[in-house]
């Protein structure tokens, strides 16, 4: 495992993106000059995503939390519309062959399909986040268990439909102050998700703010380290908190399962279950089994909700609250 004396990146070198060619020249046996050719080329938007959430040593971080949560990203960037099924998909393979040749064995086997192509799996069953006392016991879990800003993430994501990384990095302080302001314009208090969005969507996205933001907000400011807008510490990074296995976000994990709730994801599907219901009167279709509103209203819906997640195309929103049929 890896030629050079430095035993960063799996022994490949300081620099992500050499280490990254210099272990696909060994995978390919010095050969096959074209195809080690296109995965550098590949393996480049990796490398500059990776840099971004403070990587610096693939060796120091699980191969699999990292992988899975750039093909997020990647997914985010189909569905928003700015990156095309055919390149996220050979993004994602890059990433498997690439870690494969700097580990030595298959650790990291994710699913470009899964991630990259078309997103067309339609909800069928309500998110257990739905379940309000369910998410409370989460949340309270976790704070016994000294997991403060897993706590907040978790509440975040349920009250503001928000990624994980979104709930991570949201500069909390800006959103004090926009939820206490009332817009006249649209007889609402709101906030606009700005830090940690992903797919290269720069559009406003107004979340509403109610009584549930308000107390998700206070305690995300009660977590939040000292000295920072976020919830991220002044001396750690947003890998080094929410992707690395010893980070407090992943931490939480296992304890999110004991309470039933699949992931941080799961919260973000139950805000849209809960935005259905409040824009059309009916439960989502996820919910209820059935489309019970007009098909005008539950366009209307879709239309709401998929800007508030931070979607380009309302097709999406079937994984989150059902079939529109």
């Amino acid at each position: 495992m890896g030629r050079y004396a430095s035993s960063r990146n799996f022994g490949y070198g300081k620099q992500l993106a050499h280490a990254g060619k210099a272990a696909l020249r060994d995978y390919y046996g010095q050969g096959h000059h074209s195809t080690v050719a296109t995965h550098t080329q590949r393996w480049r938007p990796f490398v500059d995503w990776a840099r971004e959430q403070g990587v610096r040593d693939l060796s120091q971080i699980d191969s699999r939390d990292l992988a899975t949560a750039y093909a997020e990203h990647v997914q985010a960037r189909v569905e928003a519309g700015t990156l095309a099924v055919s390149t996220a998909q050979n993004r994602l393979s890059t990433v498997n062959t690439t870690f494969a040749a700097l580990r030595g064995d298959r650790h990291v086997k994710i699913s470009p399909s899964q991630y990259a192509g078309p997103r067309s799996s339609v909800r069928t069953s309500a998110p257990a986040a739905l379940d309000t006392p369910r998410v409370q016991g989460a949340i309270a879990a976790l704070q016994e268990a000294d997991l403060p800003r897993a706590a907040a993430t978790l509440e975040l994501a349920r009250a503001f439909g928000v990624r994980r990384e979104e709930a991570v990095k949201a500069d909390l302080d800006r959103w004090s102050r926009e939820a206490a302001r009332y817009d006249e314009a649209t007889e609402s208090y709101r906030i606009n998700v700005l830090d940690g969005t992903k797919g290269g969507r720069d559009a406003p996205r107004w979340i509403p703010v109610g009584d549930a933001q308000r107390q998700a907000l206070a305690s995300a400011l009660a977590a939040r380290p000292e000295g920072s807008r976020n919830l991220i510490a002044p001396d750690e990074s947003y890998a080094q908190l929410a992707i690395s296995r010893g980070g407090e976000i992943a931490q939480g994990r296992d304890i999110l399962k004991q309470h039933g709730l699949p992931g941080y994801h799961d919260a973000r599907a139950a805000y849209a279950c809960q935005r259905y219901e409040q824009i059309t009167g009916h439960p989502a279709p996820a919910v209820a089994g059935e489309r019970l509103a007009s098909k005008d209203d539950d366009l209307k819906a879709r239309v709401i909700i998929s800007a508030e997640l931070g979607h380009g195309r309302i097709d999406v929103l079937v994984s989150y609250v059902g079939s529109s049929r």
